[in-house]
């Protein structure tokens, strides 16, 4: 790697802390307000730095489920490495920092009028408004396959009870069975999480269903940490050979041979580009993806499906004074992951807290690092650390890398480690 591992932990902490809560903000005078539309990994962030940095701005955050269920790490739920209540967190921390959790739906954001308004029929007026909506699905690109048939064929692309179904499925496959996972096109969120997902099925089917295999039908010539991927399919799930658990199936550049056109709920079964017909056993179908309904609804969003902001404070370059975080917005440069939400929030909180107190914001950076699990003491990991581009036009990585293709059993081991801890920082961090 271009950055020790340590060094990585250094640069990001000092970025973090300097850039989100360096140098605090003491106003005087008329309380400054801000709404938090959203209380996944970007909104709880964004809420709780933001008392942090300023514990004189009123922080209201309003999220429609009392707990949240991280998308990271729940393809562990699906080996049965990971219970379900481990990726469950609420809002009582954050309620220690003073920001107020309203439990309700936000149905309309009045940009001119700077007030957000909710299903249970109260309004919030605000100063600054930070939109955390996440993604939602391109329902119309698969034929035959919507949100009522997505209750039956999950694509658990949104943890909690889909993660739930996708599991009892599998735990009702008989051996032999067949999993056709059909990940999306690009941009989507987690863009690793596909495959991560093939290898953690594969080590639930090594150990209980042996028999079994994992079809992948992408529409993509190649996907994230490919190469670590494949090298971990090779080395614990025989790929490429004739005993092979997984079988990937990419689309070559400029193709749709085997992107999913349709699926066919009573058969099983998917139709692709090419016309082939694939039956499963158990289906997960992943749809391509767009901001979430509110960013629509609130007009914060482009032709592309997502939300153009500026990269220096995140604020909308369609509606001022409403900043939006997380995968819904065009971050150019940085993937859509839970730690750039989670950093990109921080960011965005000190450039709120800056400007409600008449400062210029200061120069932003960013961190990423995303851990997969491909097997039992098999991890791999990329991570970087970011800037934003002298003329503002994206977000350019300083630094960075990925897991040596020639690291030892023992480092791989310790990437499990490292991923386990990662996750118990993280989430006490957005939540703690």
């Amino acid at each position: 790697m271009n950055i020790s591992r340590r060094r990585f932990i250094q640069v990001s902490g000092l970025a973090t802390v300097a850039g989100a809560v360096g140098a605090p903000y003491i106003a005087m005078g008329a309380t400054k307000k801000v709404v938090v539309v959203g209380g996944g990994t970007g909104g709880a962030t964004a809420a709780k730095y933001l008392r942090m940095a300023d514990p004189s701005i009123e922080v209201t955050l309003i999220e429609a489920n009392p707990h949240y269920y991280t998308c990271y790490m729940s393809n562990e739920v699906l080996s049965g490495e990971r219970t379900l209540d481990s990726i469950r967190f609420g809002y009582t921390g954050l309620g220690k920092h003073g920001v107020k959790v309203v439990n309700d739906m936000v149905t309309g954001i009045d940009a001119k009028a700077r007030t957000v308004t909710t299903k249970g029929g109260k309004t919030f007026n605000y100063d600054r408004c930070i939109v955390a909506p996440g993604i939602d699905f391109k329902w119309d690109t698969i034929e035959g396959y919507d949100a009522n048939v997505a209750e039956r064929i999950p694509h658990a692309w949104k943890a909690g009870t889909q993660t739930a179904l996708l599991r009892r499925q599998l735990e009702s496959m008989r051996d032999g069975g067949t999993v056709v996972i059909c990940p999306p096109g690009n941009p989507f969120r987690c863009p690793p999480g596909p495959y991560e997902r093939a290898s953690q099925i594969a080590h639930y089917l090594k150990q209980h269903k042996p028999k079994s295999k994992i079809i992948i039908l992408d529409p993509k010539p190649k996907f994230s940490k490919m190469g670590l991927f494949v090298q971990g399919w090779k080395d614990l799930y025989g790929y490429e050979t004739d005993n092979s658990m997984i079988d990937w199936r990419g689309s070559a550049q400029g193709s749709n041979d085997n992107a999913v056109v349709k699926v066919d709920a009573g058969s099983m079964s998917v139709t692709t580009g090419f016309d082939d017909v694939v039956k499963a056993d158990v289906l997960n179908v992943i749809p391509n993806q767009k901001a979430g309904k509110i960013a629509f609804d609130a007009g914060l969003t482009n032709d592309s499906g997502w939300c153009p902001i500026d990269l220096h404070t995140f604020e909308s370059k369609i509606h001022p004074n409403i900043h939006v975080i997380g995968d819904a917005s065009i971050a150019k440069g940085m993937p859509k992951s839970g730690y750039a939400a989670n950093s990109e929030a921080k960011v965005c909180a000190a450039s709120i807290a800056a400007l409600l107190n008449g400062h210029e914001p200061g120069t932003p950076a960013y961190v990423n690092t995303c851990y997969s699990i491909v097997g039992k003491d098999y991890g791999i990991s990329v991570a970087a650390v970011y800037k934003l581009a002298e003329d503002g036009s994206k977000i350019t990585k300083v630094s960075g890398g990925l897991t040596p293709k020639d690291a030892s059993a023992e480092a791989r081991k310790r990437e499990v480690g490292y991923a386990h801890s990662w996750f118990k920082n993280i989430t006490s961090d957005i939540f703690g």
